[in-house]
């Protein structure tokens, strides 16, 4: 079925721009924490994007109000759970997780406060992030007595390296903007007032290329890194050759010799 907007108690969408999908985690109450009924509900999301990549070319993931990106797991929802009901809420953060690694179309963090634990890793789920100069990052889980679950043990070792990774997730402090700019895990810092402008000058400059280029690029990136560099290269070449038969392929080479802005409708 095709993607619609629709309204959900933990999350919310809107178009940010053309092309451009942006989802909110939307609990400012609680630092945006992730409860059961977040995990149900980026999980749809997320699906929805899946079964229907072509419905944008970006999405911006953020949290509502200044404080916080997402502080992580809520723990007064989970103080007291048995270990099954601890496990069951567990499984749904873990779907939800994996229907944002999955999703083919770009994704940008504008990470606009505190980003601790499960929001970290949902961080480390987007292609790149920008971050409010105020923003702070961990990953506390080794403070509670659990481990990072939501993809964090992998995803950071990939983005800021083995060594640095293993401070990170061992003692479990935290670090501020600079030094996640510094470490590879955001790519610019933004005053808090321009964060969503910045990021949304990006993520139109993206959704303004061709969808097709811009998809088979992330996948072939996202595979290729988890082979051998000759592996990698075939993959590359596969993923291009289906570039070529494409309509936006004749598009971008026409308008370029036109002299004008190609039109590219993902075909």
């Amino acid at each position: 079925m095709p993607f619609e907007i629709r309204e959900y108690e933990t999350v919310h969408l809107q178009e940010a721009a053309e092309h451009v999908l942006q989802v909110t985690l939307n609990r400012p109450h609680v630092s945006n924490a992730m409860n059961t009924q977040m995990g149900l509900d980026m999980r749809a999301v997320f699906d929805g994007l899946c079964a229907d990549p072509a419905a944008y070319r970006c999405i911006i993931l953020t949290g509502a109000g200044e404080k916080a990106f997402c502080a992580g797991g809520d723990l007064k929802q989970r103080n007291g759970m048995t270990d099954e009901a601890w496990q069951a809420q567990h499984l749904v953060f873990e779907r939800q997780v994996r229907a944002m690694l999955a999703c083919p179309i770009p994704m940008i963090a504008a990470v606009n406060g505190a980003a601790y634990a499960g929001g970290l890793e949902m961080t480390l789920c987007c292609d790149f992030a920008y971050a409010a100069t105020h923003a702070r990052f961990a990953l506390t889980e080794v403070t509670l007595g659990i481990m990072p679950g939501a993809g964090g043990t992998q995803n950071l070792p990939r983005t800021v390296g083995v060594r640095r990774a293993k401070e990170i997730l061992l003692t479990g402090r935290p670090f501020d903007a600079q030094q996640a700019l510094d470490w590879g895990l955001v790519n610019r810092l933004c005053a808090p007032d321009r964060l969503m402008a910045d990021v949304l000058d990006t993520a139109t400059r993206i959704a303004g290329n061709a969808p097709l280029s811009t998809r088979q690029i992330k996948h072939s990136v996202n595979v290729g890194m988890q082979m051998d560099l000759a592996s990698a290269l075939m993959f590359e070449i596969e993923a291009y050759n289906r570039m070529v038969p494409t309509e936006d392929r004749l598009e971008g080479v026409r308008a370029f010799n036109e002299k004008r802005k190609p039109v590219f409708r993902g075909r």
